[in-house]
């Protein structure tokens, strides 16, 4: 019997076949590991179809079983339309946290000599996103208005987890919102940032605004960064920042809520590039975050098997890219199946060693 359920959240175009691509490496036969495998099929039309209640039976499920895979899935500009499945899976399984990281891919030249990684820990919910928006006026005189909101619950998971992972990461907690331009709002923000410095003592903590952030991302690129951001200022920082590393398929993305002891209750991964309707059914496309996500999500397992296989997912993958083998996107030949042939040969290899020298 498995001992973990994984759900499956299965998307449109080409974000489904980088998600087939992402579960073949997951396969008990691959990491030595008995995953069960909940399907909910999360295309556009089978949304449609159902009114989006696929979407909410598979956020009832990741809540369930405490982990989810996803492919990336269309989100129609059609007013009327079922919109994002994402705002609606952050908002049942109660998803305030996305974690993106960029690595340098061993081999392929960084943009401004970035050598450290850099995880972007930023809210997932609230801020400009669900803000309320209306105009008034006409002409020149027509004005704008938005009303946005943020609130302490999620500051803090945002700033605690950032310390925790700056902990593990051997990391800076760097940047910061523009608090001195919005006290009240942003300033909330970095209050927490600043209360979970004190609790995190041994943490190295450079507060920056967000502006500043930006112009010293390179000129702090020696060193690992952990940068807690606003959810807003966090997806434009995420996209700048996995462009550093040559590809912004060279890492996945993490959805978290957390308990009352701010420990993970249900962490949903996918890759942070979108479905790339051009490269559907060419074979092309780059399976690299989706099969890291797929690592990622391993980690949270908490199991020596699954502490084991994650390693090796990692491994594998990175040792795929210094020795040569990559898709175009990396300026290399390999196409997707034979990327991911490639990973599946060497994590089956390093377990097969590990387990005959005895290693959990």
């Amino acid at each position: 019997m498995a001992e973990h359920t994984i759900v499956v959240l299965d998307g449109d175009q080409t974000g489904q076949e980088l998600l087939l691509e992402g579960l073949r490496v997951l396969e008990p036969s691959v990491i030595r590991m008995d995953l069960a495998f909940e399907h909910y099929d999360l295309t556009l039309e089978n949304r449609r179809a159902t009114k989006n209640q696929v979407v909410h039976d598979a956020a009832a499920a990741m809540k369930k079983y405490g982990f989810g895979i996803k492919a990336a899935t269309i989100t129609p500009d059609i007013a009327g339309d079922v919109g994002s499945p994402n705002a609606i899976l952050r908002e049942e399984i109660d998803g305030t946290v996305i974690v993106r990281t960029g690595r340098r891919l061993p081999g392929v030249m960084t943009v401004g000599g970035v050598s450290a990684p850099m995880s972007v820990v930023r809210m997932a919910v609230d801020d400009a996103y669900g803000a309320k928006e209306w105009r008034e006026g006409t002409g020149y005189d027509e004005i704008a208005y938005r009303t946005e909101h943020i609130n302490r619950g999620t500051c803090r998971m945002v700033a605690e987890f950032a310390f925790r992972h700056a902990q593990k990461m051997n990391a800076k907690v760097f940047g910061g919102p523009k608090y001195t331009v919005s006290p009240v709002y942003e300033g909330m923000f970095k209050e927490e940032m600043d209360a979970a410095s004190k609790k995190f003592g041994s943490v190295r903590y450079e507060p920056q605004l967000i502006d500043a952030t930006y112009a010293l991302l390179l000129a702090r690129a020696s060193e690992p960064l952990v940068i807690p951001a606003l959810n807003r200022d966090g997806d434009c920082l995420s996209d700048l920042v996995l462009a550093f590393y040559g590809s912004i398929a060279g890492s996945e993305s993490i959805l978290l809520s957390f308990d009352e002891n701010f420990e993970p209750k249900v962490v949903m991964s996918e890759a942070p590039h979108g479905t790339a309707p051009a490269l559907q059914g060419k074979n092309i496309a780059n399976p690299l975050a989706m099969i890291l996500a797929g690592a990622s999500l391993l980690s949270f397992l908490k199991s020596p098997a699954a502490t084991r296989a994650s390693r090796a997912v990692y491994e594998a993958a990175f040792e795929a890219i210094n020795d040569g083998v990559r898709t175009a996107d990396l300026l290399g030949h390999a196409t997707t199946t034979e990327f991911t042939d490639n990973v599946i040969h060497r994590v089956r290899n390093k377990v097969e060693v590990w387990e005959a020298m005895g290693q959990s």
